[in-house]
């Protein structure tokens, strides 16, 4: 029988972490970066996360969900963000929230995750791999790092005048405690 490769095996990289898995929502940060004004100006954002969970199962299989409250975008520029709350962007009156439902795993190089799952944002569902890094700072907690490029006209955000970047680099620093 072939030794099992840790690099490549989700039950090795996910040994340690099996079972149900709630998120720590003060402690998980969500930022979103892209450029405005022709690619010459550097924007970054956060959101709150509202609540979550997770499920590793023994056979290295994922699943779970993570709630993002849409309202709570912050980009330091108080008008900017009224204008990303509105119908321009993320309409937060119809679509307060966006949740990103994981589905699967996979290993992706050394120590890295393929999390697939889909990214719901305005009403729309996508598909939307991310590539994490998982962490277990002290027992009974987690640290779930993923990032991940996204086109927002994917999910119907077009608006981009004065150059606005339309491609967007998320990082989410997901907190997980054992129930």
């Amino acid at each position: 029988m072939a030794a099992t490769d840790p690099t490549t095996d989700p039950t090795t990289l996910l040994a340690g972490a099996t079972g149900d898995w709630r998120l720590d929502p003060a402690a998980t940060t969500i930022e979103l970066r892209t450029k405005a004004a022709w690619g010459l100006a550097k924007v970054k954002g956060s959101f709150d996360a509202i609540e979550g969970h997770g499920s590793v199962g023994e056979d290295g299989t994922l699943s779970g969900a993570l709630v993002i409250d849409a309202k709570s975008v912050d980009t330091g520029v108080k008008r900017r963000d009224k204008h990303l709350r509105s119908g321009d962007f993320f309409e937060v009156d119809k679509h307060p929230t966006f949740t990103y439902v994981a589905t699967g795993v996979s290993p992706d190089g050394e120590g890295r995750l393929k999390v697939s799952g889909t990214l719901t944002i305005k009403g729309q569902s996508r598909p939307l791999d991310l590539i994490a890094t998982a962490t277990e700072p002290a027992p009974g907690r987690a640290i779930l790092t993923a990032e991940a490029e996204i086109d927002r006209r994917q999910w119907g955000i077009t608006w981009a005048k004065m150059g606005a970047g339309v491609h967007n680099h998320l990082v989410v620093a997901a907190h997980f405690t054992r129930p």
